[in-house]
């Protein structure tokens, strides 16, 4: 127990935080991205491509001086739509609990069942502090980061927080059958799914920009977010081309 939290909180120059060696950053593209999520892009036909890129090559373009922090439930698309926003703007994508398993060296399952979430909870708001204040970036955070106080500080000190809003039968249908959501694993997950949405849409209205997330391509979604940016977010704002 003492290796994995010296991980974590260790002062020494650990490279797994500061975005260097084989888990830094990577810059996200389009072409990459697109065999990626492939449960999420609907019927997949060639109607649907075309619709989804003529609606992508009409979007403005935009450039970005603050990261743009993905919040939400579990099974509202953050990582999904997030690589395709990060594809999108040209800026690096990153997904907080993948950066923590990757420090902590250790799923977030078992740090959960072995640590607690205090001590989660901790470390997710240093990797989130280390991601979002380096090169802007887009990033998807955990379904509990926001909640957390001092974490909400952070992000809105150095980011731009967008919250993916989904209803309980799509969370429902969207986490069905996945064994890695240490949250689910404690009862029946339409009940538990039901008193997170209680608990948590009231913080999670404080984000900076809200957008309703449907089973429409994730795509789409993007389009909405980028519609709700361009109207003058802080730290968003139009490119010329």
């Amino acid at each position: 127990m003492r290796r994995v939290i010296g991980i974590f909180f260790m002062k020494g120059r650990n490279p797994l935080f500061y975005g260097e060696g084989p888990f830094a950053r990577r810059q996200c593209t389009y072409d990459t991205l697109m065999d990626q999520c492939s449960p999420h892009r609907g019927n997949g036909g060639e109607g649907e491509d075309m619709t989804v890129s003529s609606a992508l090559t009409s979007m403005p373009r935009f450039s970005t001086q603050r990261s743009i922090v993905l919040v939400g439930l579990m099974g509202a698309g953050k990582s999904c739509v997030g690589r395709r926003l990060a594809a999108r703007l040209n800026m690096p994508f990153a997904d907080s609990d993948s950066e923590i398993e990757a420090a902590a060296g250790t799923a977030i399952t078992d740090f959960f069942q072995n640590h607690g979430e205090a001590a989660f909870r901790e470390g997710e708001r240093k990797v989130i502090a280390r991601l979002i204040t380096g090169k802007p970036c887009v990033l998807a955070t955990g379904g509990g980061a926001f909640c957390d106080p001092a974490t909400r500080d952070l992000v809105a000190a150095h980011a731009t927080s967008v919250w993916l809003r989904a209803d309980l039968d799509l969370l429902v249908r969207r986490t069905a059958g996945k064994d890695h959501r240490p949250l689910l694993n404690q009862g029946n997950p339409r009940e538990i799914l039901a008193r997170l949405i209680a608990a948590r849409y009231p913080i999670y209205a404080e984000a900076d920009v809200i957008v309703d997330t449907t089973d429409e391509v994730p795509e789409m979604t993007v389009e909405k977010i980028l519609v709700q940016l361009s109207k003058g977010v802080k730290g968003l704002c139009p490119l010329t081309l």
